[in-house]
């Protein structure tokens, strides 16, 4: 097991880590082969699998690859195969604005629209530290999109991205005031690295990061017709069986879109212990949670989570994108960095990761602690059907229906609700549970990896129950010029449905008065004039809030 750097002095540390090879350093065989346990679902050559690097005080000291890269041309994964890492861009897009600040070329408290006029005035300004530390308040971009008809596999470029934030004509909250995760921010990032140093994203960070540190099979991918050698395919499990390809289509890059290795993953890595690239005040910063208007902290830097597990200081992000999932994360006290990426959706390369620290720590570090109540304990039926019922955040505009089925409880996408006590459950396990306590119609939800700063309360709504009489009066065309797009809605034998060409036809199911869900995705909130006739509805998730739609009169 690796130990702490402080237990003993550091020749003699590396002497207990690490076998001595000539060219580079490994772990001991026993703890090689309890690393290589953690993936021993994915390690088989009919399915895609994960890569995995490992480095101690910034030098690699365990890589494999484990299951396939192209389950078409039977290639293995290997240490220096290449995957799309998703949000793992964000740090390189973050530090890229960082570096050009350091150059004197912009201030990270400049206004945004100095350099993105594009992005309208909504009054409060919005600061380049603000789409860095999520909190911009811009609606996030693919949900964006997505209402406005683009499919999964539609090619997605910079400019549509830009197009559509042109169009909107609100934001989520006022800058700083909330941390609400934003694609759109690290687009704009992109786009401003270009039009202040004159170079793309690309050719800026392989300039000034990438090549200076090694990273030699690292690079933003703009174009998604370029061939890269070594590249990984992605896939999803397909029904019936097997594996479907799932790739993204994207010519956008900032939000998402490195294409790197674990190992170069750990040269970045090592760069925020000792900075090659950068100073030590800039990597300072950059893993440095930022603060709201109100003083919270968020726990997110340049980029960058900044967590804790075990006792220790825990630096890192994830990525998913498509059929790729991708985890990194570095314990600066510990000298240990890993990197875990993946070409299937269902692997969770964080849980995958955190199982690899917990061999590498040992016992050199204290257990992780349960901050909840993790075991399930069956309760009275009246006691479970006090949780049934549909639930709404108002802020964040969340919703969950919670429903009691063969005497199980289940949310509306099938997730079961385990009982911990009469007035205590939780959805999901370990650090990505959903922590739900009831008490009077209010359920507080705390999420164990904080997607929002403050804890979730969900105040219990009167269900609707419209009949089809009452559905008709929904019927009708709404356009949404913040989307340029229009939908019409149909009462059928479903109930009330919303069509569109690209998006298909999708069952609006009622919550409350005037509302209505969507796919679990999203609720919309009808809105009436004086005399009780239908107007329009807005859209409303986890990540926008307030898009507008009017009836075509």
């Amino acid at each position: 097991m690796l130990i702490a750097r402080s237990a003993v002095p550091c020749s003699l540390a590396v002497t207990l880590l690490l076998i001595p090879v000539p060219g580079r350093a490994q772990l001991p065989d026993s703890t090689r082969t309890r690393v290589d346990a953690v993936f021993s679902q994915w390690d088989r050559t009919d399915s895609p699998g994960c890569s995995l690097g490992i480095s101690q005080d910034g030098r690699p000291v365990y890589s494999r690859g484990y299951g396939m890269s192209d389950l078409q041309h039977a290639l293995a994964i290997t240490p220096s195969s290449i995957f799309h890492v998703a949000s793992i861009s964000k740090e390189f897009a973050a530090y890229a604005v960082a570096l050009l600040a350091a150059d004197g070329r912009l201030t990270l408290d400049d206004d945004v629209r100095r350099y993105v006029p594009e992005v309208p005035d909504y009054g409060p300004r919005i600061t380049i530290r603000n789409l860095i530390h999520h909190t911009s308040g811009l609606r996030d971009q693919w949900q964006l999109l997505a209402y406005a008809g683009w499919r999964e596999d539609d090619v997605i470029t910079e400019d549509d991205v830009l197009g559509i934030v042109a169009r909107q004509r609100g934001v989520n909250f006022k800058p700083g005031d909330e941390w609400i995760y934003s694609n759109t921010g690290y687009t704009l990032l992109a786009v401003i690295v270009k039009r202040v140093s004159g170079q793309s994203l690309r050719d800026f960070a392989q300039a000034r990061i990438f090549a200076p540190l090694g990273m030699r099979d690292t690079h933003f991918h703009d174009d998604h017709t370029m061939i890269v050698a070594g590249r990984t395919s992605a896939y999803q499990p397909r029904d019936g069986g097997g594996w479907s390809i799932s790739i993204p289509v994207f010519d956008t890059y900032g939000a998402t879109s490195l294409f790197t290795t674990s190992g170069d993953l750990l040269k970045w890595m090592a760069n925020l212990d000792h900075p090659i690239v950068g100073t030590s005040a800039l990597v300072a910063a950059a893993q440095t949670s930022a603060v709201l208007n109100d003083g919270t902290s968020t726990g997110y830097g340049y980029g960058l989570t900044v967590n804790r597990y075990r006792g220790l200081q825990a630096v890192g992000h994830g990525g998913a994108d498509a059929g790729y999932r991708a985890h990194v994360e570095r314990y600066p006290e510990r000298g240990i960095a890993v990197a875990v990426l993946c070409n299937a959706s269902i692997a969770v390369p964080s849980v995958l990761l955190r199982r690899v620290t917990d061999v590498l720590l040992g016992a050199a570090a204290p257990r992780q602690e349960a901050s909840i109540d993790t075991v399930m304990r069956p309760v009275a039926v009246a006691a479970r059907q006090r949780w049934v019922g549909i639930y709404r955040d108002t802020l964040s505009q969340q919703v969950m229906r919670i429903r009691l089925t063969n005497d199980t409880l289940r949310l509306s996408d099938g997730r079961m609700l385990a009982t911990t006590s009469d007035t205590s459950a939780r959805i999901g396990t370990g650090a990505s549970a959903l922590v739900l306590r009831s008490a009077g119609g209010v359920v507080t939800a705390v999420q164990q990896i904080p997607r929002s700063t403050r804890d979730l309360v969900f105040r219990r709504e009167a269900e609707f129950t419209p009949d089809r009489a009452a559905l008709a009066a929904f019927a009708g065309t709404y356009e949404s010029d913040e989307l340029d797009v229009r939908y019409t809605l149909a009462v059928t034998d479903s109930g009330l449905v919303l069509r569109h060409r690209k998006l298909g036809e999708l069952v609006m199911v009622p919550t409350w008065r005037d509302a209505f869900t969507v796919n679990y995705n999203f609720f919309s909130q009808f809105t009436r004039d004086r005399s009780g006739k239908v107007t329009g509805f807005t859209i409303n998730d986890g990540r926008v809030r307030g898009v507008r739609f009017d009836r075509v009169k």
